[in-house]
């Protein structure tokens, strides 16, 4: 994600440099999977006070939008579109080992060294 081939906002690939290990944190995806994010006000809200889905895209079988604490579309778009606060951002467990914007290129050769 960290990369200058992403297309998501520069917000949301300075997330991935800021964060540390500890801020990656389990959640419940809408279908109550689970999966791992950045700990952010959207993440704390959801715990707190789930929202209600508005709107559907049908993106995922079994999500029911009657039960669902959010629209996992709808939160992956604002995350990527820089509004962190108002979406998920998914990440793996050693997301604390991002800490530059790179080339896909590079990135490859880095990891295969």
């Amino acid at each position: 994600m960290a990369t200058k081939e992403c297309d998501a906002c520069d917000a949301f690939k300075e997330a991935y440099i800021r964060a540390k290990e500890e801020d990656a944190v389990i959640i419940k995806s809408p279908v109550g999977m689970p999966g791992r994010a950045l700990k952010n006000a959207f993440i704390d809200k959801m715990n707190v006070n789930p929202g209600k889905v508005t709107y559907c895209f049908n993106c995922m079988k079994g999500c029911n939008p009657a039960t669902a604490p959010y629209c996992i579309s709808m939160a992956l778009i604002n995350a990527v579109k820089g509004k962190l606060d108002e979406g998920v951002i998914f990440c793996g467990s050693r997301v604390g080992e991002i800490n530059k914007i790179t080339t896909v290129p590079a990135l490859m050769r880095e990891l295969t060294v």
